[in-house]
This record gives C-alpha cells, structure tokens and sequence, in this order.
C-alpha cells in the first residue's frame, strides 16, 4: 500500500508541475507589463505546490501563524531546513516569498522554467560571482516590495540538529533595512529524508515567529541578529515538534507519523 500511494503521490506532483507550467505562464504574460515584483506569477507558482501537497495522501502538513499585516512589505525570510518536503509545507503561507534556490533545480524542465516565471533567483554554490549577483537580484526583489526567502544553513541536515547559519540572509537584512521574518518547520524530515526521493508517511508544522526588525542595525550587529534568529527557530521547532509528539531527536517511524 505504502508503495500504491507513493506512486500516487509522483504521479499527482509531475501532473500538478506539467498542467501548472501553461497556467504560471499564462499568469505571467498577462501580468509582466505591470507586476514587475512578479507576485502574480509567484503566488500561481507557489499554488501548483500547495495542490501537489493536497493530493499526497501521505503528507499532512499544516502552517500557524500570520498572516501578515501588509504582505507587500518586504522580509527577509528564514527557516531551518529538513528535506525537500520544507518547500511544499512553506508554499502554503499566503504571502509571496521568492526564493534562493540552487542552480541544478533551475534546470528541471517546467519546474525551473515556472521558477524563472516566478521571479525566483539562482546560486551556483562555490561561485563568487553567482553569489554576487545572487545578492542583487535579492535586494532588487526586496526593493519591488516583495520578501526573499532563504534557508541560512544553506542545504538540509542530516540529523535532528541545525546547521551553522551562514551570514549572507542576516547581511542582506541589515543592508536592505527588511525586517528577519523566522519560520520554524518541523516534521518534514520523515516526509522526505535527506538522500532519498521516496515519500513516507508524516505530519509536519510550520510556524511564522515574531518579525525582528533590523532599523539601525550595522554589519557589527551581524552576529546578534543571527543568534537571535537562530534561538528563536530553535526554540519554535521544538516546540512544534513536542506538538507533534516527535521525539527530541524528531524522527519517528512511518506508522507512528500518521497516528
């Protein structure tokens, strides 16, 4: 049965990407000439992932939190990062996010073409000049008043605990004057674990934490700001995940994930 349904669940998803490719397309052209943020094209992005979500059978995710008082004012948006489920269960908050993504998943046929679409911005890991331009295409983002989301331990852990946050997020923050808008996600390691494609029974949570405001912050506050984002996760996911009843470690077999 596990089997069933995850056939299931791949065949949802590439129809949910290869009939949504025309659609964002179609958002875009008719919204190009005027939403130069591309939020129109973005939101019909982040819906085609809401709706493979829906249709997986082994995934019950949900968000908490928000929504936000004006979802056009730009944050820089941080979350831990446990699989690749953390996209989908993300996508869900009803606000415009784009996102920094690396350069392989751009060259995915109608999933990256609906990326460009979208408005969201490539990296290729280990070049300073796509770093570069990676950063200017972020505050030209944040500049057309719609937020950046990135992951700051920069790929998934393999285990229960977080990755050093690195500090490209927290600079850009600071530079751009945007709000740090931390999202705690938990759950989503069974859904997907790191190194594997197959779904797998699970509950997963995220939840929007408190803005911290970077007004009159330099680069010396740098690492304050990126210990209090950081604690601030910390502290959320666990809490999510005694929710869920997962164990400190926050894995749990598949059967008991959809208890």
């Amino acid at each position: 049965m596990l089997w069933v349904l995850n056939a299931w669940a791949w065949v949802s998803m590439v129809s949910c990407v290869i009939v949504g490719t025309p659609i964002v397309a179609l958002v875009f052209a008719c919204t190009a000439p005027f939403d130069k943020g591309r939020y129109a094209a973005g939101r019909a992005f982040r819906l085609v992932a809401v709706t493979a979500l829906k249709l997986n059978p082994l995934w019950r995710f949900r968000t908490r939190g928000g929504p936000l008082c004006d979802p056009r004012r730009p944050y820089v948006v941080v979350a831990n990062h446990e699989s690749y489920a953390d996209v989908f269960l993300i996508s869900c908050f009803p606000w415009e996010m784009k996102w920094l993504s690396k350069d392989t998943v751009f060259k995915i046929p109608c999933m990256g073409w609906m990326m460009q679409m979208a408005g969201d911005i490539r990296i290729i890991r280990g070049k300073r000049e796509s770093a570069v331009d990676a950063v200017k295409q972020c505050r030209d983002r944040l500049a057309k008043k719609v937020s950046i989301m990135i992951f700051p331990e920069g790929t998934r852990s393999r285990d229960w605990e977080m990755l050093p946050f690195k500090d490209g997020a927290f600079r850009l923050a600071i530079e751009a004057g945007a709000p740090i808008l931390p999202i705690a996600v938990a759950g989503t390691r069974n859904a997907m674990a790191k190194g594997t494609f197959q779904f797998l029974p699970a509950r997963a949570v995220a939840q929007m934490l408190a803005p911290i405001e970077t007004a009159g912050l330099t680069l010396s506050d740098l690492p304050a700001l990126k210990q209090q984002t950081r604690e601030r996760i910390e502290a959320g996911r666990r809490a999510l995940a005694q929710d869920l009843g997962l164990p400190v470690g926050g894995v749990v077999e598949p059967s008991a994930a959809c208890a």
